[in-house]
C-alpha cells in the first residue's frame, strides 16, 4: 500500500477560497474590508520572507494588509505602545507580531503577545482565546492546528470516534490540536519527551500528529498500518533541504494518507491566518 499524499497546496487553496468568500460577505454586509496589521521588529531574513508571504496572500484575497516595521533596537515599551495603538484602531481587525523577537526583548514575548486585544489576536495565542478553546467554545484558534483539522475535513478523513495520538505538547500546535480533536469526538493521547514506550502508543493511532521538531523521528515501526499521518515538523537538515518529523519515505508505504514536508501542513498556516482575519472582523462587527 502506498499512502495518499495530502498536498498542502490543494487544501490551502480551498481554505483561501473560503476566506475570500468571507471577505466578500463582510464587504457586502457591513461595507468594510477586513484588515491585518503585521508588526515586524528587526531584520531577521526568514521573518521578512514570512511577512512578505502574508502580505501577498492578503492582497490575493482582498484583505487590507498593513506591515509595521520597527528597528532592531525597539524597546518593549515602544512595541507595546504600537500594539495599543492598533488595538484602538477600529479599521484594523487582526494584529500579529512576527516572531522571533530580537534578543533584547525576547524575554518579554508573552507579555507583548498578551497585550493584543483578544478579538484581534489572529494567532489565537491570547489566554482568553486559549481558554475559549479549552472550554469548548473556540473563537480565534492557532492557525496550524486549525489548518490540520480543515485539511482532514476537506480530505474526507473521519475524526469522530478515531484514536488520535499527538507527539509534542507545545502551546502552538500540540495542546490546541488536543482540544480541536477532542471537540470532534476523537479519543486523544498526547505524548512527549517523558512518555514511556512511545512506539506502543503511536502504533494505536488512527490519526498520528507529529509536532516535536525532531527530523525523521517517527519511523515505520511506530506507525499502525492504514493510519493517517499529519507531519507538522519543519526541520532543516542541510542548507537547502527541509524534512519533517516523520521518516516520509518509509512511512508512506504503511500509512493510508500522509502530509509531505515541504509542501504539506506549512502551506495551511497562512491560509488559516486569512480565515482568522475574516473571523476576527466578524467578531468585532457583531
Amino acid at each position: 500500500m502506498t499512502a495518499r499524499i495530502l498536498e498542502g497546496k490543494v487544501f490551502a487553496a480551498q481554505i483561501k477560497e473560503e476566506a475570500a468568500r468571507g471577505v466578500e460577505s463582510i464587504k457586502k454586509e457591513f461595507g468594510i474590508t477586513p484588515s491585518l496589521a503585521v508588526i515586524i521588529v528587526g531584520e531577521n531574513p526568514a521573518s521578512q520572507v514570512y511577512v512578505r508571504n502574508k502580505h501577498k496572500t492578503c492582497e490575493e484575497l482582498g484583505i487590507r494588509s498593513e506591515v509595521v516595521t520597527m528597528p532592531e533596537n525597539t524597546t518593549k515599551e515602544e512595541l507595546i505602545a504600537e500594539i495599543d495603538e492598533l488595538n484602538l484602531d477600529k479599521s484594523i481587525n487582526g494584529i500579529l507580531v512576527q516572531l522571533p523577537l530580537p534578543a533584547a526583548i525576547k524575554a518579554h514575548e508573552e507579555e507583548i503577545l498578551n497585550r493584543i486585544d483578544p478579538l484581534k489576536d489572529v494567532d489565537g495565542f491570547h489566554p482568553y482565546n486559549v481558554g475559549k478553546l479549552v472550554t469548548g467554545s473556540p473563537t480565534l484558534v492557532p492557525c496550524t492546528p486549525a489548518g490540520c483539522i480543515k485539511m482532514l475535513d476537506f480530505a474526507g478523513i473521519e475524526i469522530d470516534g478515531k484514536r488520535a495520538v499527538i507527539i509534542g505538547r507545545s502551546n502552538i500546535v500540540g495542546k490546541p490540536m488536543l482540544h480541536l480533536l477532542m471537540s470532534r469526538h476523537a479519543t486523544v493521547t498526547v505524548c512527549h519527551s517523558h512518555t514511556h514506550n512511545l512506539a506502543e502508543v503511536t502504533r494505536e493511532a488512527d490519526i498520528l500528529v507529529a509536532a516535536m521538531g525532531k527530523p525523521k523521528f517517527v519511523t515505520a515501526d511506530m506507525v499502525k498500518p492504514g493510519s493517517v499521518i499529519v507531519d507538522v515538523g519543519i526541520n532543516r537538515n542541510a542548507p537547502k533541504k527541509l524534512v519533517g518529523d516523520v521518516d516520509f519515505d518509509n512511512v508512506k508505504d504503511i500509512a493510508s494518507a500522509i502530509t509531505p514536508v515541504p509542501g504539506g501542513v506549512g502551506l495551511l498556516t497562512v491560509a488559516m491566518l486569512m480565515q482568522n482575519v475574516v473571523k476576527a472582523a466578524r467578531l468585532q462587527l457583531q
